[in-house]
């Protein structure tokens, strides 16, 4: 049962200290039980509050990791049920099922294509992190074998399904560096794969078809000695999954029912492309951990990637480019100058517009603290102050002799004041970024 605020202050020194960095011990108490401090904080607690609020301190959702070195990826510790409450932290792991039934030829071009799965997306690499190997031969050999080529030809991480531990024990044997997870610990085989976890000191995946079956399931495994979990509620229909995924998030966070707090693995069962594209991106919105597909072609994977990022994106820390001189294609003193903010989208839109056009130009993407346009020009963020200071110091000057710039057409009721502060010559430019491409081509000719 968690503890409320005040059974956890009853176990506090009550100084008032402040070294926590909240005002009151009360206070600290508040925010412990909500998950939003960590017991460390507090430097004058007894030993006896420690042990009993020890409990309170912990995460409702444990971390795991699965992987090892720059490889790694983190999962669960999340403390919210949505991200305007405060920040979604670990990013969902997305991967694709592999069996060790295919020909050696074809298990490699697999390999090769899922490694082949990344984008570039407003400044940011986004791409898949695994490859499930299923054990479908029933065959410890063909599976291990399977396993080293997996070693040798990717650096994504595994996860190894067998329904044997024998098996198992094998791949691990050939991954065991690379502390891959394994699935998956049932009713009947719970203690043999528990030992293989610590043994290999992996990460164990649960399964259970209900969500009474996990829960007794997972203390078992905990009372065994792995700590590290991760839940999968086996297979069912779109509704039933969610059902499932919501439920579990919600004991964990609003009950801090510990037998819950894991991550969970999702797989999808489509032979569409695109419905499977659409189960998958439904998972990461509700909650999954890992979501493991079976198709991969380019088109489908890059929208479940693309909803993982925005998903996974502090709304209250934009996504930003470095404010600076940027030069697109060869250019000349004589080029163009576009000003713009530095929030990614923004810069990324007017930069493949820029490229479209096949007119070397430089693009200011000026400190706006990540804001639009419109949005950097209400907060008074993108100014004609703002403007001409960023083109004294960002080396704009030595680059192009003629100070003409060229501004968005949004913001054109700036441009007599940018003139007056600046000094330079100030051209409005169109309203939307689709405009730019006609339109420095028309400069151009002139």
């Amino acid at each position: 049962m968690a503890l409320s605020g005040l059974d956890i202050y009853k176990l506090l020194p009550k100084t008032n200290c402040k070294e926590c960095g909240f005002p009151t011990c009360l206070a600290f108490a508040m925010q412990l039980a909500a998950k939003k401090t960590t017991l460390d904080k507090c430097v004058k607690v007894s030993d006896e509050g420690k042990q009993a609020l020890e409990g309170a301190s912990q995460p409702p959702i444990k971390l795991v990791t699965i992987g090892a070195g720059d490889n790694k990826i983190e999962l669960g510790n999340e403390t919210v049920l949505f991200r305007h409450e405060e920040t979604f932290y670990h990013p969902s792991g997305v991967g694709f099922l592999l069996e060790d039934t295919l020909s050696d030829e074809d298990f490699k071009n697999r390999i090769k294509q899922i490694d082949q799965l990344s984008f570039q997306r407003v400044g940011q690499t986004i791409n898949v992190n695994f490859i499930a190997l299923k054990n479908s031969s029933k065959d410890g050999s063909a599976f291990s074998s399977k396993a080293k080529a997996l070693a040798e030809n990717t650096k994504l991480n595994a996860i190894l399904i067998s329904e044997t531990a024998p098996a198992l024990a094998k791949a691990l044997e050939v991954l065991k560096d690379r502390r891959p997870l394994i699935h998956a610990a049932t009713g009947q085989n719970y203690e043999e794969f528990a030992k293989l976890a610590k043994q290999f000191n992996v990460p164990l995946i649960v399964l259970g078809n209900s969500l009474d079956e996990l829960a007794e399931l997972t203390q078992k495994i905990k009372a065994l000695g792995v700590e590290e979990l991760v839940l999968d509620t086996g297979k069912k229909d779109l509704l039933s999954k969610l059902t499932d995924l919501v439920n579990i998030r919600r004991l964990a966070l609003k009950k801090t029912f510990r037998p819950m707090g894991y991550p969970i693995i999702t797989f999808t069962d489509c032979d569409d492309p695109f419905q499977e594209s659409l189960y998958a991106t439904t998972y990461i919105a509700k909650y999954a951990g890992i979501v493991i597909m079976k198709n991969s072609p380019a088109w489908a994977v890059l929208p479940v990637l693309t909803s993982r990022q925005d998903i996974y994106t502090d709304p209250q820390k934009p996504v930003q480019v470095e404010p600076k001189v940027y030069e697109i294609g060869n250019v000349t003193d004589k080029s163009p100058v576009l000003v713009t903010t530095n929030f990614s989208i923004t810069y990324y839109t007017v930069e493949g517009e820029v490229e479209s056009s096949k007119i070397p130009t430089y693009i200011i993407a000026c400190d706006c603290e990540g804001m639009s346009v419109l949005t950097a020009w209400a907060a008074e963020k993108f100014t004609p102050e703002k403007i001409a200071e960023t083109l004294k110091t960002c080396g704009i000057t030595e680059k192009v002799p003629n100070k003409n710039i060229i501004i968005p057409g949004y913001v054109a009721v700036m441009s007599g004041k940018l003139e007056e502060d600046s000094g330079w010559k100030v051209v409005v430019g169109p309203k939307e970024a689709s405009g730019l491409p006609s339109f420095l081509k028309s400069l151009s000719s002139s």
